[in-house]
């Protein structure tokens, strides 16, 4: 009995759709839809050198991003690779409570399970890249 083999990455086009997800997701507020995309045992370092996020924390984190009006803006094209990772360069504002609106230039790097769900999220960003917005 022959059994059909998952394969070892997500497609191209199912890295970039869930990319594409995430981007309408977090612009919509929709902060179970984001979580979704995710897998269960996802980390996220958001910018690298921070501490990483896991579990319950991911979650805390997508909390603020919804409670903050975050918005993103792609910059260019979502890029792809030859396995199982895919990269999306955008602009984000946020507003958090009692603060000026903010601007972060980032590169996210994610890497997919077989499910095509994001497995990690590396944010690469820096001092340089932060904008506080006029009010």
């Amino acid at each position: 009995m022959n059994q059909a083999v998952a394969p070892a990455a997500p497609s191209q086009a199912e890295m970039r759709a869930a990319l594409e997800s995430y981007v309408a997701r977090i612009n919509s507020g929709d902060r179970d839809g984001v979580l979704a995309l995710f897998s269960p045992d996802a980390i996220i370092e958001d910018p690298v050198g921070s501490p990483a996020k896991a579990g319950e924390a991911i979650t805390a984190w997508f909390d603020d991003t919804i409670a903050f009006a975050t918005q993103i803006r792609p910059v260019a094209p979502i890029r792809g690779s030859h396995g199982d990772a895919a990269a999306l360069m955008f602009d984000v504002t946020f507003q958090p409570p009692g603060g000026p609106a903010m601007l972060i230039r980032s590169l996210d790097v994610c890497t997919f399970d077989r499910e095509g769900r994001i497995a990690s999220l590396k944010a690469y960003w820096g001092p340089e890249d932060v904008e506080v917005l006029a009010s």
